[in-house]
């Protein structure tokens, strides 16, 4: 387990649409928006953890065609909601950080679906994963287990952000930072689903 997670460390780390996505829906609603976000991640990873098991996502992977759609459906699910983030963030105010409801059925499913379209997720199931298992024990355990330790990693890594960016809420609460911060992250969805379409 250790050395799984020192060689997933870099991945959990490396900005992200899940970050992107985090730091949009707490800068809009508060730290209680950073929950939803971090379970649709969380969701994402368990899926890609079963199918693995299933041996669909090795399907796909060895599918040039259908890893093609994969990546396709994922980057312009990306550049879509970059766009719409965009669009929202110059339209209207959103409403004071920390006020308001948790609009789980916003941030859930955008995590969610920003994780089970992103072909790299399941890449690691099948390449990184297999490193770390052995034969003499049931197959679907081990990978299972080896996914809480990634979703347990990601976690952390995102409630750390939500958490630092309580320290930076009384300078969330402009209306004119939460526009910023909203252009900011529809522009890093937008390129990081430019990046998918492209095959960076």
């Amino acid at each position: 387990m250790t050395g799984f997670a020192l060689a997933i460390l870099p991945l959990v780390i490396t900005p992200g649409a899940s970050l992107a996505l985090l730091i949009r829906h707490v800068t809009e609603g508060g730290r209680r928006r950073a929950l939803p976000v971090i379970l649709g991640t969380a969701t994402g990873l368990y899926v890609h953890a079963s199918l693995a098991v299933a041996g669909l996502a090795a399907l796909v992977m060895r599918s040039e065609a259908a890893f093609t759609v994969v990546r396709i459906a994922g980057a312009c699910y990306l550049a879509g909601l970059g766009a719409w983030t965009w669009w929202s963030a110059t339209r209207a105010v959103p409403a004071a950080a920390g006020g308001g409801r948790v609009r789980w059925n916003s941030a859930y499913p955008q995590a969610l679906f920003a994780n089970l379209l992103n072909p790299k997720a399941a890449s690691v199931f099948l390449t990184l994963v297999p490193q770390f298992v052995t034969t003499d024990r049931p197959l679907g355990g081990q990978i299972l287990a080896l996914a809480t330790v990634q979703v347990v990693m990601v976690g952390l890594w995102l409630l750390g952000w939500a958490l630092l960016m309580r320290r930076a809420a009384p300078y969330l609460e402009s209306a004119r930072v939460r526009g910023a911060v909203g252009r900011v992250t529809g522009g890093v969805l937008i390129v990081l689903g430019v990046r998918g379409l492209v095959g960076w």
